[in-house]
């Protein structure tokens, strides 16, 4: 089966000086991906005439279908529909059909209609108009010499719309497309080379049909099994079958699948052990609450925390001793233990659990330099504590010390 290749082309000189994120390609390529259709480049290019007509150029010549977002505005540096228009050779028109769709747009939502406006229901003669019902500007759809174009809105909701409601019911329509299945194992706690070591016998006794790919993240790795065949069916079960085998290996580092989030890992945990839980955060701030109480439903479990940045705070409210203190310093094994004991406590929670740190950049010393942080989790009858090295960046020991904390949380639950 031939394979189907796409590019990507969006447009904007705001993309191109960092004020924009592009997050469409990317949840683009995750789409067709999913469809089995491969992108085989994304390009990025500013409102300049010669260089969005040679991306376009360029494209022809590899891509069976290009999908172009971005600069379909009414103003003047908006540049897509008229090189489009150029590109394939035609005038740009009025179509009434258009024209009518964006006045309804603008009386539905009690606002006046300007002649610039009007222009976004003009397009280049030889496309197909696609109705946007969430915006202004039209979706555009052409075909010349075997490869299919769409142009859409760069704003990342008119953009899906489009994509979920044309593109993605056209494809199979134009292309044979191969059934793919992909399945998603979460891990955390283990880096990906010692991940990659301890399921090496079982990654080379994969079967042809079944690829598998490391994905690191922050904290995390996933590893994600894609399988290809004609029956979606017998993928689904022979990666499941693979999991089942892998799983007594990795599956004290395992959280989840797929979309699932160790939040929400957590979040399940919690409630089907009926347990709450109140945080001490020192040198994480609160990032770990906001991860926690990103879930719905999160009351149910979340008892409240508590930012002791200083340490009189961390004596006065957490019953942390002056002693400790002075003795140990806030960093330290002996203050973490008794700020988890402390906020168990005080929030009368089954878990509490304690950050503190040197998250930096400055503050450092020769015995604990930057990126030293202990954590901690109290439960009843013991506390469970952990020293963690990590980096000189602010923002990343936060993040880092976030998922820690989370993970150390998920082992303490399971161990019950």
């Amino acid at each position: 089966m031939k394979v189907v290749r796409a590019e990507i082309i969006a447009i904007g000189d705001e993309l191109l000086y960092g004020q924009i994120v592009d997050t469409n390609s990317h949840w683009i390529s995750q789409e067709l991906d999913l469809m089995g259709v491969k992108v085989v480049r994304k390009t990025t290019v500013g409102d300049d005439r010669k260089d969005v007509l040679a991306a376009f150029e360029s494209a022809e010549k590899r891509a069976d279908i290009v999908l172009i977002t971005g600069g379909l505005g009414p103003t003047k540096d908006d540049l897509t529909k008229p090189l489009l228009a150029e590109f394939f050779g035609c005038d740009i028109i009025e179509f009434p059909e258009a024209v009518k769709a964006v006045s309804e747009y603008f009386i539905r939502r009690g606002r006046e209609m300007t002649p610039l406006n009007i222009l976004q229901g003009h397009l280049p003669a030889c496309c197909t108009y696609i109705p946007n019902e969430v915006g202004t500007a039209p979706g555009m759809w052409f075909e010349r010499n075997g490869t299919f174009w769409m142009s859409m809105p760069g704003v990342p909701h008119e953009m899906k719309k489009l994509i979920k409601d044309f593109v993605l019911p056209k494809l199979p329509e134009i292309f044979p497309l191969p059934v793919i299945h992909h399945k998603v194992i979460k891990t955390v706690g283990i880096g990906e080379s010692w991940l990659a070591d301890l399921i090496s016998d079982w990654e080379t006794a994969l079967p042809s049909s079944i690829r598998l790919a490391y994905l690191p993240s922050l904290g995390h790795v996933k590893l994600r099994l894609t399988g290809f065949g004609s029956s979606k069916e017998s993928l689904e079960k022979a990666i499941d079958e693979q999991i089942d085998t892998v799983m007594p290996l990795i599956e004290k580092y395992v959280y989840g699948f797929n979309s699932e989030t160790l939040e929400t890992a957590i979040a399940k945990l919690l409630k089907a052990e009926k347990k709450t839980i109140a945080l001490a955060e020192s040198c994480s701030g609160g990032y770990i609450s906001h991860l926690i109480t990103s879930v719905p439903g999160s009351s149910a479990y979340y008892q409240g925390g508590i930012i002791p940045y200083h340490n009189q705070f961390k004596n006065k409210i957490l019953g942390v001793s002056n002693e400790t203190l002075s003795k140990f310093g806030a960093v330290s094994e002996e203050t973490v233990r008794e700020m988890a004991t402390g906020v168990r406590k005080l929030f009368n929670s089954d878990f509490g659990l304690a950050s503190s740190g040197i998250a930096g950049p400055d503050g450092g010393s020769e015995e604990k330099p930057v990126g030293t942080v202990w954590i901690a989790c109290a439960m009843n009858g013991r506390v469970e504590t952990k020293k963690l090295q990590l980096t000189q960046d602010r923002m990343l020991n936060i993040q880092l010390t976030g998922v820690a904390v989370l993970n150390m949380l998920r082992i303490c639950i399971s161990q019950k």
